[in-house]
């Protein structure tokens, strides 16, 4: 089959692999389009596996059960399915207290060949566990590749209670941050700002319902938010991006006794500086944000493929899987807000 190798940091090649074998108790899935994370790009260019390669990457699939082991009831060859990369145990201490997101006995997907393929094969514990989602006909796959990544910023919304009337700053502009701006605004907050430091970023929100776009390579953020909410900060700010400086920047922004969310993970030993008098004295509640639990993740999927919301305007590149060097380049430049990628695709 036709896939994306990883052989190194940036060292992508597509190239001819063999077809996964259908493991014991589990299922192989044809898939039909598959969204490129910005934890993919992360991966994909730093020594992500420390030297253990070649290795297949991809997390956001969509596609057709092909194949079903003997035994497997739960699947049919011929199903369309979304699914969800971490399939929660549902039994453990956190997934039984509604935090299944916490769950320590996932089987982890990054350990295993991904989607970055024309197949993928998933073991008997998929089956067991499920955390997959039939595909409604009429139901564009590449729409539906959005469930993932709609699901964290869907309980993120959901956890800290964006409600009717509330300022929300949110600080990255890629897929993530829109997706949080979209979710606030259908949650009913009454503005929205929007940070990043790449104008071409910003402007790719434009077709949104964002209030107001900084450009923090311009403009001092923090002065420039207060100054938008006449000096009081906001009720919600979110750092969706792998910056220390922008979790600083979020405190800052904040209003008295608001919510400060660190979203965006930043580089294994980064630390960031807090004044904790700042934090004490404003009331300031922080919360780390990682993850959706299994509700959480099947309302993100309804939500994903729901006509109402913007899934098209979402994704701006949609690319055969050999284009993949150039799915990376044009999101990390920012002239892609969203790409997905069609394995079996027929594009030459």
């Amino acid at each position: 089959m036709d896939a994306a190798v990883m052989h190194g940091p940036g060292d992508v090649r597509f190239e001819k692999v063999p077809r996964p074998t259908c493991p014991e108790g589990g299922f192989v899935v044809k898939v039909e389009a598959i969204g490129l994370c910005g934890s993919d790009i992360r991966n994909l260019t730093t020594d992500s596996r420390k030297g253990a390669y070649p290795h297949i990457y991809g997390h956001e699939v969509v596609g057709i059960v092909d194949e079903v082991a003997p035994g497997v009831t739960q699947y049919s060859v011929g199903d369309r399915i979304y699914v969800y990369p971490v399939a929660h145990c549902l039994r453990c201490e956190f997934c039984r207290g509604g935090h299944s997101e916490q769950c320590p006995n996932v089987e982890n997907y990054a350990d295993r060949p991904g989607g970055f393929a024309q197949y993928i094969a998933y073991t008997d514990k998929r089956v067991e566990r499920g955390a997959t989602f039939p595909v409604p006909k009429g139901v564009d796959p590449v729409a539906a590749s959005l469930a993932e990544p709609l699901s964290s910023t869907y309980a993120c919304v959901d956890n800290i209670d964006v409600r009717l009337g509330d300022t929300v700053a949110v600080l990255g502009a890629g897929p993530i941050g829109v997706f949080l701006s979209i979710l606030c605004r259908m949650r009913g907050a009454k503005t929205i700002i929007l940070v990043d430091v790449n104008a071409d970023r910003l402007a790719k929100s434009s077709g949104f319902a964002i209030d107001h776009r900084v450009d923090s390579s311009a403009v001092d953020a923090v002065e420039e938010v207060r100054r938008l909410t006449d000096g009081l900060g906001v009720d919600k700010v979110i750092s969706a991006n792998p910056s220390t400086v922008a979790q600083q920047q979020g405190l800052a922004m904040a209003k008295k006794t608001g919510t400060v969310v660190f979203f965006g993970g930043v580089p294994k030993g980064a630390l960031t500086e807090i004044d904790s008098n700042l934090v004490h004295y404003s009331g300031l509640w922080i919360y780390g944000h990682y993850g959706a639990n299994s509700m959480q993740v099947q309302r993100a999927f309804e939500l994903a493929i729901d006509p109402s919301f913007p899934a098209s305007r979402i994704v701006t590149h949609v690319l055969p899987l050999r284009e993949i060097n150039r799915a990376i380049e044009l999101t990390r430049t920012g002239e892609a807000l969203k790409v997905v990628l069609l394995p079996n695709s027929e594009e030459e």
